[in-house]
């Protein structure tokens, strides 16, 4: 994902969000999120590499073709998580993304994450030939929920026993917001 950036941001009520590429100091929040418990809420699944966001960072800067990450901004220029992307197919040429995103916990429930969410969708369906973005919570997630909603998203189902954590498996909600579906955002807002 080699495109440009430029204008991949929403203000409204005096907030400004916004996405940008990786740079080296996000690092450090990168390094949190595989190394602290539960500062990713129910998506934690173990300590994991610290290196590991260092050393994709110099492959590709986290702009890969098939998936990639990008930093979620708010005024002043303060990085407060992240979202990501990552390609995947059904059959043939039905390719699509799924999403997801991680925020600091003290910029949660701010309404940022809906936006960083859709404006993420806006960006690939603008650079990508995707019809679906796809994205994924847990059933106790009623927060995410909401957020996927307001992105535009739509809930499909319940994908049994689809993940590993807190030692059993469990379920989780599928959500989708295709290409042609309304835009979240009000008319004034673009």
């Amino acid at each position: 994902m080699d495109a440009t950036l430029a204008g991949i941001e929403h203000e409204t009520d005096g907030l400004t969000v916004r996405l940008r590429p990786v740079a080296e100091p996000d690092l450090a929040m990168f390094r949190r999120f595989v190394s602290e418990p539960g500062l990713i809420g129910l998506d934690w699944s173990g300590y994991r590499d610290a290196g590991a966001p260092a050393r994709r960072f110099a492959v590709d800067g986290y702009l890969g073709a098939d998936d990639g990450r990008l930093v979620v901004e708010v005024d002043p220029e303060r990085a407060v998580g992240i979202v990501s992307y990552q390609a995947g197919r059904y059959a043939g040429p039905a390719g699509y993304w799924e999403i997801g995103i991680a925020l600091l916990p003290e910029w949660r429930g701010r309404g940022i994450g809906w936006r960083a969410q859709a404006l993420l969708c806006d960006y690939l369906f603008a650079h990508t030939p995707a019809q679906r973005i796809q994205a994924g919570t847990h059933p106790e997630n009623a927060a995410e929920q909401r957020s996927l909603e307001k992105a535009g998203f739509q809930l499909e189902g319940v994908v049994r026993a689809s993940e590993f954590r807190a030692g059993r498996w469990r379920d989780a909600y599928l959500y989708s917001r295709l290409r042609d579906d309304p835009s979240p955002w009000p008319a004034e807002a673009g």
